[in-house]
């Protein structure tokens, strides 16, 4: 494959053709010609400057992950290159709180159309991507299913559905066909890099895309919600907490859809994601240390140590909002009324968190049973000890006194 055309122009890349080639033998061995290629690329971009060179460079990082011996979740998931949002850069006014999520809903059913095209397609003999232990027709239908319930939250705030729409199978090809535009479709084909060429693989990356993004506005959420606290506007900062849960609320379903894989398809791709695990989920962390900054042995553990981003927002002082409503209660005449809204708040988000712990484990239980993770974790001890840790321990958690 010749690259050389897009060191003069990053536009002339052939994206399309080096994603086929990733994707026909997985990223874990792509030839290591190619890879070299690819490399070299790279290192003749360092001094160009541009969107369009960005945005290679990018992707560049992503697809050599494994040259670069830096292969992790992030890049697993491609993550780079797909659209969160930075929870730091938001503005905390309803209005960017307000296109944050209208944007995440909008990737949400971008990625779960592309999960629906590519199990029908499949099924119907259109694409041999991903042919290995291809799951059976009635699976592939409960998978759609379930994938269109997942999205219908989305679909119901966009307006593609009504509130009172119950989701069938006629709704499909509405959901499928809202891919139309170009960036999106290379947006999805970038970000869909499985490290080996099993059906079920393509599953897990997507619902796990789906749950990064959910977590990436949480955090934005919650951290307009600590401003809301910090400058004595606890109504405001209940309504931003409020909304946090519900985008949980919204993927519950995501795990009932990722609990249609093969568990024989997840054994067997796994032992080449090895270096890759949730636990170094930036978002979930920093969603985690914005409601309240982590226990001392908690912020020495292997979680913390695997997110030093994330760990060293707390060691500069990041403020959680377990903190803000602390200091309220000593510089502010708060209002009673609006503190138990907060604080009400606070103890509905700790308990969807719990039972967002809770399903986690019991299907990582189902899918792996005793084996050790692959981040160089423990696995499921680890995620069975996460269901201990409170999300707060100021108001309304049930691990915890309240105050």
């Amino acid at each position: 494959m010749d690259l050389r055309a897009a060191y003069q122009d990053p536009n002339a890349f052939p994206y399309d053709d080096v994603v086929a080639q990733y994707r026909t033998v997985g990223k874990h061995f792509v030839p290591e010609s190619l890879l070299h290629e690819l490399h070299q690329l790279r290192m003749l971009l360092r001094a160009v400057r541009g969107p369009s060179t960005a945005e290679l460079r990018r992707f560049l990082d992503v697809v050599l992950d494994k040259w670069d011996s830096r292969y992790d979740y992030t890049t697993y998931l491609a993550l780079p290159i797909l659209p969160l949002p930075d929870p730091e850069a938001v503005d905390p006014s309803p209005g960017d709180l307000a296109r944050v999520h209208a944007g995440q809903n909008r990737l949400l059913l971008l990625l779960l159309a592309d999960l629906i095209a590519f199990e029908l397609d499949a099924a119907a003999g259109r694409t041999m991507l991903l042919p290995g232990l291809r799951p059976p027709t009635a699976l592939v239908a409960k998978r759609c299913r379930l994938a269109l319930r997942a999205a219908l939250p989305a679909l119901r705030r966009r307006g593609i559905i009504g509130d009172t729409h119950a989701v069938e199978p006629a709704d499909l090809p509405r959901l499928t066909s809202l891919i139309t535009d170009e960036a999106d479709r290379r947006m999805l084909a970038t970000t869909m890099l499985p490290v080996y060429t099993l059906h079920d693989e393509y599953l897990f990356i997507r619902v796990l895309q789906s749950y990064e993004s959910a977590f990436a506005v949480i955090a934005a959420y919650l951290r307009a919600a600590i401003f809301a606290t910090a400058t004595n506007r606890l109504l405001d900062a209940a309504t931003c907490v409020t909304m946090a849960g519900q985008v949980l609320i919204d993927s519950r379903a995501l795990f009932s859809l990722l609990g249609t894989m093969q568990p024989q398809a997840f054994l067997e791709f796994r032992k080449f994601t090895e270096g890759a695990s949730a636990i170094q989920s930036q978002n979930y962390k920093i969603v985690e240390s914005l409601c309240r900054a982590p226990d001392p042995d908690r912020l020495r553990s292997t979680a913390y140590e695997s997110v030093p981003e994330v760990k060293r927002l707390v060691h500069d002082g990041q403020l959680s909002l377990e903190q803000a409503l602390r200091t309220a209660r000593e510089q502010f005449s708060v209002a009673s009324g609006s503190e138990q809204e907060l604080v009400d708040s606070m103890a509905a988000l700790s308990r969807q968190v719990r039972s967002w712990r809770r399903t986690h484990h019991s299907l990582a239980v189902r899918m792996l049973g005793t084996k050790t993770g692959t981040g160089y974790t423990e696995g499921t001890p680890y995620l069975a000890h996460a269901q201990t840790i409170p999300l707060f321990k100021l108001a309304g958690d049930e691990h915890t006194q309240t105050n």
